[in-house]
């Protein structure tokens, strides 16, 4: 423009430098890598690999340390070094077939079996206190001889029996809105669970009645008992306990051995103390699979309640903690598969099953670890106990089941494409539909294609 300093010339721009972009945070590898584990964990079907997974893993870990921490106490009694193996192999398989076939069952079939099993827990408790039938095993009269070396022990399907009973109980209860009434929350469900607390008692079988306990109370909890009401049947049980503590001697040397590292008078810790010397010489990796020392007599129950510090002592830190974490992720998924199911039956049932494993493997480990006085309860799914084993691994086929029966979950199953027991090619099933489909596809793209083009 005339007049203006620049002489008619445009005015020169100038370039404003931006500065260089910042990286988006998702980028970073670390979080992309916590935002796909995320994502595969909140997946429909993350619970139902959990449960399966982590079980299988168990069982299958437990068969190997049983065949290694039961040979020499097979050899002890005479026995071929694989036989309490071969009993638990056993078991296992028959315990396989009760967890798929529990997997399978609908909900409300599980429902109808409530009441049939705790009646048969019921009559075959009171069996073990018949002379002639019941025997004592390490003290405790809670046995049923079924001929051979086979033998059962009914308070093991008492826990079963407690968790779907208790579970249908307080979901009808809760479709006819009663557990708002404390009277109704605690009739029939603590009274019947008391009746079976005493036949396990006239066993002299605490273990037992401490995992039976606690699967009451996570029924409670989750069916909502008010504070002071779940207080005052805490304060009930915590008194009958102390009792039952205090009038048994073997109980009460039991308590004073938390936490020794000595034998002491008359080797009354003998037990805890080996437990913590096999734990202490496995080291990061242990010694080596059947290399361990204490299982040669010095180790009492290696293979049954004390097989946790021989996993200790052969397999190290590593193996320990890994079957932490197993029953880590079982509990998760448990919790999981209680927290998200909108029927109360599985909800109480789920969160029964997660309270029962779950508290019984903290008691033994406990136990093991000097933490916790010796209740002579396995670890459930890895001891040496086909009794133990069977009613466990048909609790693990009721959460695979609800795992399942999960809406999200029921969707992703249904959108897989089938791969066995479908007949293929015929009915539109298998590959041959999936080639139909390509086929048609490629006619169609050819049709559009333009006359000039190859």
């Amino acid at each position: 423009m005339p007049g203006s300093r620049t002489g008619g010339r445009p005015p020169v721009q100038r370039t404003v430098r931006r500065p260089p972009a910042v990286r988006p945070r998702r980028d970073n590898p670390v979080l992309r890598l916590y935002i796909r584990v995320r994502r595969a964990w909140d997946r429909p079907l993350t619970a139902y690999y959990l449960i399966l997974g982590g079980s299988l893993l168990i069982t299958v870990l437990g068969l190997v340390m049983v065949y290694s921490a039961s040979q020499i106490t097979a050899l002890q009694k005479s026995l071929p070094g694989s036989f309490f193996f071969r009993k638990q192999l056993l078991a296992a398989a028959i315990g396989a077939g009760l967890l798929f076939a529990a997997s399978r069952m609908p909900v409300k079939l599980h429902r109808a079996l409530a009441y049939p099993i705790l009646a048969g827990a019921v009559f075959t408790m009171a069996l073990v206190q018949v002379p002639g039938i019941g025997m004592a095993v390490n003290g405790n009269q809670n046995w049923i001889s079924l001929g051979g070396s086979f033998q059962l022990q009914p308070s093991e399907f008492g826990k079963l029996a407690l968790v779907l009973w208790g579970a249908d109980l307080l979901a009808r209860k809760q479709d006819k809105k009663l557990l708002a009434q404390w009277k109704h929350m605690l009739v029939p469900l603590v009274p019947v669970a008391f009746m079976l607390l005493g036949l396990i008692m006239l066993g002299g079988d605490m273990g037992t009645a401490i995992i039976l306990t606690a699967v009451l109370f996570g029924l409670l909890w989750l069916a909502g008992a008010p504070t002071r009401l779940f207080v005052g049947v805490l304060a009930v049980a915590a008194a009958i306990g102390a009792i039952l503590i205090k009038t048994s001697p073997n109980r009460m040397a039991r308590l004073q051995c938390i936490g020794a590292t000595d034998p002491g008078p008359g080797d009354a810790c003998w037990q805890a103390v080996h437990g913590i010397y096999a734990l202490a010489s496995g080291g990061i990796f242990g010694s080596g699979l059947g290399a361990s020392v204490e299982k040669w007599g010095q180790l009492p129950e290696a293979h049954t309640d004390f097989i946790f510090a021989v996993t200790g002592e052969e397999l190290g830190l590593a193996g320990t903690l890994s079957v932490l974490a197993l029953f880590a992720a079982l509990g998760y998924a448990g919790i999981r598969v209680a927290g998200r199911t909108e029927d109360p039956f599985v909800r109480y049932a789920a969160g029964g099953v997660t309270t029962w494993i779950t508290a019984q493997a903290v008691i033994n480990i406990g136990a093991v670890l000097g933490l916790l006085p010796i209740a002579g309860v396995p670890l459930p799914l890895f001891s040496y106990g086909g009794s133990a084993l069977l009613p466990t691994m048909f609790a693990i086929g009721l959460l695979i089941a609800f795992a399942r029966d999960e809406p999200a979950a029921r969707a992703a199953l249904a959108m897989r494409h089938p791969r066995f027991g479908r007949k293929r090619g015929a009915g539109g099933f298998g590959p041959v539909r999936r080639l139909r489909r390509w086929n048609t596809m490629r006619r169609r793209a050819s049709a559009a294609r333009p006359s000039g083009e190859r």
